[in-house]
């Protein structure tokens, strides 16, 4: 067992410069890397999340209710229209036993490790995340997109993580964040916690986030051991952020809103990431399907 210290601020060229942030040293129960599965654990994997099957890194199965094309490669997606919001997509991947890289929280955390704290604040656990809660009622305008993640447990044969929590956060349309960027300090949405069930998995209802300059399209979270860790801002178990999908990023950044992404988008790689980019964000980039009408959905396996 081993204690790190939460990864330093990330760098950005439009909110993180000049920037310093006296972050704890938070104990974590990451476990040693593993990097291939026997054949019971493969089994456990694959029915530990619904619709996947295990298969080569980077591959997948999955079932979801929107139309489109913007699974990343490697991916089987079974479709069916829908008109209503985006839908669930459940993912299972070979590498299960990798954890998820470590990365950092961003300037923006809302956790109190960087002035506010959202973890605090009486309806923060809560599936939408869409709309700010408490004081203010307004809402981020976007493309619907809904996102799963799947929770594994490294140490016992990627079992799921049931009764964990995860807090996510992200920027806005416009690259923006909640309780933090210029006219949003009052508001707090786009963040929100879920409880893992039974399966390890956690959704969440939000919107398509935009891509600001120096990053690639992105979602922030923290896993937590349980509930009441995540909403005192208690042992972390992992920081890491899903990458969204070229994609799925070129269909929504064409679309109405979405104007300052589709300008900054085209500037930034997976590789040249700063975050991402050490492996092309290939345990962290997302498996996507879906389309502008029928919204999209996201889905990840986070082993821990």
């Amino acid at each position: 067992m081993t204690t790190p210290i939460r990864p330093p601020q990330e760098p950005h060229p439009d909110h993180d410069r000049g920037l310093e942030f006296d972050l704890s040293t938070l104990l974590s129960r990451r476990r040693s890397l593993g990097m291939f599965l026997g054949a019971g654990a493969a089994a456990a994997l694959a029915a530990c999340t619904p619709g996947g099957s295990t298969g080569s890194a980077g591959s997948a199965t999955a079932t979801s209710t929107p139309t489109g094309s913007a699974g990343s490669a490697g991916t089987t997606a079974t479709s069916t229209p829908s008109a209503s919001a985006s839908p669930t997509l459940t993912r299972a991947i070979a590498e299960c036993g990798v954890e998820i890289p470590e990365e950092t929280a961003g300037p923006f955390p809302g956790d109190g490790s960087n002035g506010p704290n959202a973890l605090s604040a009486s309806g923060v656990v809560r599936q939408d995340i869409t709309a700010s809660f408490g004081t203010s009622t307004s809402t981020a305008e976007g493309v619907p997109l809904t996102v799963t993640l799947t929770l594994l447990d490294n140490a016992n044969g990627c079992t799921p993580l049931a009764g964990a929590a995860v807090y996510a956060w992200h920027c806005d349309r416009e690259g923006r964040y909640s309780m933090y960027d210029s006219g949003l300090r009052n508001e707090n949405y786009l963040r929100g916690v879920q409880e893992a069930d039974a399966n390890g998995q956690v959704t969440f209802k939000t919107i398509y986030p935009g891509a600001y300059s120096g990053r690639w399209p992105h979602i922030h979270f923290e896993v937590f051991e349980s509930m009441s860790n995540a909403t005192t801002a208690g042992q972390v178990l992992a920081v890491s952020q899903i990458a969204l999908t070229d994609a799925a990023c070129r269909e929504v950044y064409a679309s109405a809103g979405y104007e300052s992404s589709a300008r900054n988008f085209p500037r930034t790689t997976l590789k040249s990431d700063n975050v991402f980019g050490d492996d092309g964000g290939i345990y962290q980039l997302a498996t996507m399907a879906g389309s502008l009408s029928a919204g999209y959905a996201a889905a990840l396996n986070v082993t821990v």
